[in-house]
């Protein structure tokens, strides 16, 4: 749905739909300040998968061993995130932000210090803990200074996560790799920037709190039944499952899937994957501004469905076709996420924190669930196996016609 659904649908009193002072004249600048906090955060989680090789390498992990380090990391952040959300819709927290970070900080000092594989585990856990944190919060402030346009919100937001995750791999190839894992702690210079940043926002967000305190509240009226909103959430949820899982087939073992494939370097695979990701990043800006004009159903259909062909011909492709499809498949998959979100948050209005959490958990969960499974397969099957698999995930797409119609404005 966009902005303008929200309206028709879900009535609001006049007072809500005119933002306090300080929203109108910060509200821009908090959003950039989120998503390059966003950008800082996932520039950092990055940092785990990208160092995969060299971690394997070291350690001699096995495939399984690298999927249950994915998996600790994003199973801990998927099962916070919901429950943060829901409690800091009735509770907000003003500075929950910048303790956030402040977990992803430590999380990054043992990482850089860690010398056995369980030090690694929790390492990857209180990295997902600052996660958990985050993003929900975050994701409910960007859409309090969003003027309405929550779809463009959601996109900017979620813009610099999408390049902090293409820029973690990149960093790794040109700083990790050649100092080792030690040099891991020079990262926690950008936790420490977000820190700072983070303490800013949580000031406006207490300002924008006082100036709110005395207007009536937000609308909580479903648009729906209530059947029909637990329906759709499930459909949602199923194709954030596609997405994710197709997408955890990238970032945990593409690299080592064009080095025994094509036989490149752990550098060119580092940068192979800086092109899926950066992809991604460009994906997911232009979905949000696209969605607030078109609708975020037809966002859905094109980003999920639309990208099967290309998929389905990736194992097959030479290297110079892959590099060329893993773009394509990158920028076309990753518009659908802010529509997701902006669908599901407008379907339970008033609960922002709570579907955020649901779904940015859900998104962890089903990434870190995938890296595990996927890992076994790639041990028992072979790297190629899973690829060939996960090609035909975007079927899934289909179940995009039993989202509800979106409602006209007037």
């Amino acid at each position: 749905m966009s902005a303008a659904t929200v309206t028709a649908s879900q009535p609001e009193p006049a007072a809500v739909a005119t933002p306090a002072p300080a929203a109108t004249s910060a509200a821009f600048s908090v959003v950039l300040a989120l998503s390059l906090c966003h950008f800082l955060n996932d520039t950092m989680q990055s940092m785990l998968s990208a160092i995969y090789p060299m971690l394997k390498a070291n350690y001699a992990l096995t495939f399984g061993q690298i999927g249950f380090l994915t998996f600790t990391f994003q199973f801990t952040a998927s099962l916070l995130q919901p429950a943060i959300g829901a409690f800091t819709d009735k509770r907000p927290i003003g500075y929950a932000l910048p303790v956030g970070m402040g977990f992803t900080f430590f999380g990054l000092v043992l990482l850089a210090v860690a010398g056995h594989y369980g030090l690694l585990l929790a390492a990857a856990a209180l990295v997902g803990l600052g996660s958990a944190v985050f993003h929900p919060e975050s994701s409910r402030i960007a859409r309090l200074a969003s003027g309405g346009k929550h779809g463009t919100a959601q996109s900017v937001f979620q813009l610099g996560g999408n390049f902090g995750t293409a820029a973690g791999p990149l960093l790794a190839a040109f700083i990790v790799v050649p100092g080792g894992q030690a040099s891991v702690a020079w990262f926690c210079l950008a936790a420490l920037l977000g820190m700072v940043v983070l303490t800013w926002v949580s000031r406006w967000y207490g300002q924008y709190r006082r100036a709110a305190a005395g207007r009536p509240a937000l609308s909580t009226v479903l648009a729906h039944s209530r059947r029909r909103v637990i329906f759709t959430l499930v459909v949602l949820a199923l194709l954030v499952f596609s997405k994710n899982i197709y997408m955890a087939s990238f970032t945990s073992y593409y690299t080592f899937y064009v080095i025994h494939r094509f036989d490149v370097s752990v550098q060119d695979a580092q940068l192979l994957l800086f092109l899926f990701l950066g992809a991604a990043a460009v994906g997911t800006v232009a979905g949000g501004p696209i969605g607030d004009r078109i609708g975020t159903k037809a966002v859905i259909w094109v980003s999920i469905l639309g990208v099967l062909p290309f998929t389905l011909m990736l194992p097959y492709a030479d290297l110079f076709w892959t590099a060329v499809l893993t773009v394509i498949i990158g920028m076309v998959l990753s518009s659908a996420f802010p529509a997701i979100v902006v669908f599901a948050q407008e379907m339970v209005p008033g609960r922002v924190g709570l579907i955020a959490g649901l779904f940015f958990g859900f998104a962890f969960g089903m990434g870190g669930i995938a890296a595990a499974v996927l890992g076994q397969v790639a041990d028992a099957k072979g790297i190629d196996f899973v690829y060939a698999v996960c090609s035909y995930l975007p079927f899934l797409g289909l179940l995009t016609v039993f989202l509800p119609r979106q409602k006209k404005a007037g």
